[in-house]
Order: structure tokens, then sequence, then C-alpha cells
């Protein structure tokens, strides 16, 4: 095990192991104890009372942050020509079709988000295999296979994110930056923590968020109180 830093020690001894947080508290706390030297990310990590293994027990859906990721999300379209410069004015990043179907091909996947349409699917498929394990296929109930390009992009620069419960029952997401103030951290926290609540399965018994914590990219994780949210 590695040993701690003296700054690490500190911030652990900030966080009472035996407290379950408020999110208001969790996300002051979260600041206070992070000590790297670059702007962390925050993260959620929300144990579901779901068996994922079964179809009518899968929680996956999509939130827009109302303070956005902090983000730079990088986005590739890959539409028509038509649809070139629509996808072009609402910020993609890289825009195009064939050539980057190659370079993804090659292993080229260096982007966050693909967005595409309904009629270049067909061409996808192939690239499951790449695309599938890194998280970067498009889906319709994600709102990422879409005549409406420029709607997409626009809401995914803008901090729309996806979610989807793990093997473990565990939705994990980004919900801002160390450098956000509290009050946006907790904001964002909210928002995919209401959308969790009402994407509930009606197959899943007992109790549905069994437990909710709050890190930073370096640094510990705060236990949130599920009763408060």
């Amino acid at each position: 095990m590695a040993r701690l830093t003296k700054n690490q020690k500190l911030s652990l001894s900030k966080i009472d192991k035996n407290k379950l947080y408020t999110l208001e508290e969790a996300a002051t706390l979260v600041k206070e104890v992070s000590t790297a030297k670059f702007d962390e990310s925050v993260d959620i990590a929300v144990k579901l009372g779901v068996d994922p293994r079964k179809a009518n027990q899968m929680v996956r859906g999509v939130v827009t942050l109302p303070n956005g990721t902090g983000k730079d999300v990088r986005v590739l379209a890959l539409v028509t020509p038509d649809k070139v410069e629509e996808a072009t004015a609402a910020g993609a990043d890289y825009v195009g079709l064939d050539d980057y179907l190659q370079q993804i091909k090659n292993g080229w996947t260096d982007v966050d988000v693909i967005i595409t349409m309904p009629s270049v699917m067909g061409k996808l498929g192939p690239l499951g295999r790449i695309l599938g394990p890194r998280g970067l296929m498009p889906n319709p109930k994600t709102g990422t296979v879409t005549m409406d390009v420029a709607k997409a992009v626009t809401e995914v620069k803008s901090g729309k994110i996806d979610f989807k419960v793990d093997k473990a029952g565990i939705v994990h997401a980004a919900i801002g930056k160390v450098s956000f103030e509290a009050n946006k951290i907790a904001e964002n926290a909210s928002e995919i923590l209401d959308t969790l609540i009402k994407l509930k399965p009606t197959a899943a018994k007992g109790t549905y968020v069994k437990s909710i914590n709050i890190s930073s990219t370096m640094g510990p994780g705060i236990a949130l109180d599920p009763k408060s949210v």
C-alpha cells in the first residue's frame, strides 16, 4: 500500500468516516480536501438496489447538468455532406464521415462523444467492437443518433451526459470540477440524483439508493446520507 503524503493525511482527517453528510456539506468538503495541483474532476458514485443482469432493472439515462461538467467535451459528428455545415456551426470538433470511419477502423478514438444520423448507423455497426468498449457507440436513447445534429452537439457541449449502471449496480458520473463553487457542485449532483430516482425500475425491490459517494479525482470519498437527497 502506497504511503500517504502529509496533505493526503490532512484531507482524510477532515472527513468523519462515521458520518453521512448532506449534499451541501459534501460539496463544500470535496473542495477542502482536494490537494492536487490541477483542477480535479468531481465524481459521484451511486450504488443502486438493482440487478443489472436483468433487463427490467437496467438503469440508463441522460441528464443535462445545470452548470456543465467543466470539461471541454470533444465531439465527433459523423454526418452526410448536407449536415456538415450545421454540425460545424454548432461547435463539433470533428465533422465528416468516411475519412473518420477509416480513422476509427485504424484505432483512432480520441473523442469524448460521437453524434451521428440514423442513415449512418449501418456504417458504424462494424466498428462496434472498437467503439462499444469505450462507451462511444452512438445510441438513439441518449440522443446521439438524431437528424437534429446541431441540437445534439449543442446539448453535449453545454453539459449533457449519459450514464449507465455498471455490473456492480453502481452509476458513476462526473459532476463538475473542484474549481466550481460548492453550490454548483451540489446543483449538478442533485440533478443526476433526481433523474436516477425518476428512473427507478418498477421491478426493483427494497432500498433503491443504497449509498452515495462524492470524491475528487485524487481525493478521498465522502459518504452522503441517501435520505437527505
